[in-house]
């Protein structure tokens, strides 16, 4: 465990709780891409299969339990609780262009060939570009509420961090996953416009918007 991976954790569990805090309170999911939140549940439990086969450490397990968790009640409040405040029209990203091309290339490209290691390839390749159907229905409506751009710049935050978790793993203990490193810079990458416009508009206390 090194710095900038404990930050990259609470930045990640910061986005996530903002998430839910910003649906509980306002009983609304308006401005959420539910199939995001899907994705992002598929990540995690794609990923975190291991949690049946071995225990690295009580960090580590209550991480993923809470991430799996806290996934799947977003995608229940969105989709059930407050199923009537949810913008159906405006969150068609077909994301079967990102889930079917992620599977065939981590059945292509992976560690070892054996299920979990495919599926844990997945989870990574996949979050790299969950967040897609999210910046997609922000061009659409033109906007972003403000607690939402928050939830996104600590999600982007996270991965950012991760990068720099990579880069300290590599010097300092000579851990080198080719995997993580391209879908983290990838993922980095889809943010980078949005971290602009975050730091020149929100910031300042404006609103956010992309362009449609």
């Amino acid at each position: 465990m090194n710095v900038f991976r404990l930050t990259g954790d609470l930045s990640h569990l910061a986005a996530i709780i903002i998430l839910l805090l910003k649906i509980w309170k306002t009983r609304s999911c308006a401005g959420i891409s539910g199939k995001s939140q899907i994705l992002f549940a598929l990540v995690f439990t794609t990923r975190y299969l291991d949690l049946l086969t071995s225990f690295i450490s009580l960090y580590n397990t209550s991480m993923k339990m809470i991430y799996i968790g806290c996934a799947f009640a977003t995608v229940y409040l969105i989709y059930m609780k407050f199923k009537a405040t949810y913008d159906g029209n405006h969150d068609s990203f077909r994301v079967e262009f990102l889930v079917v091309p992620v599977g065939g290339l981590s059945v292509l490209i992976n560690h070892d060939f054996s299920l979990l290691e495919i599926l844990w390839t997945f989870s990574i390749y996949l979050e790299s570009v969950a967040i897609l159907p999210q910046l997609f229905m922000i061009s659409k409506t033109g906007e972003a509420e403000t607690i939402t751009t928050h939830y996104l710049f600590c999600l982007g935050l996270y991965r950012t961090l991760y990068l720099f978790n990579w880069i300290w793993r590599f010097y300092f203990e000579g851990f080198f996953d080719m995997i993580a490193i391209v879908a983290g810079v990838v993922q980095t990458i889809l943010y980078c416009d949005f971290f602009y416009l975050y730091v020149t508009k929100v910031l300042k206390g404006k609103k956010l918007s992309l362009p449609a």
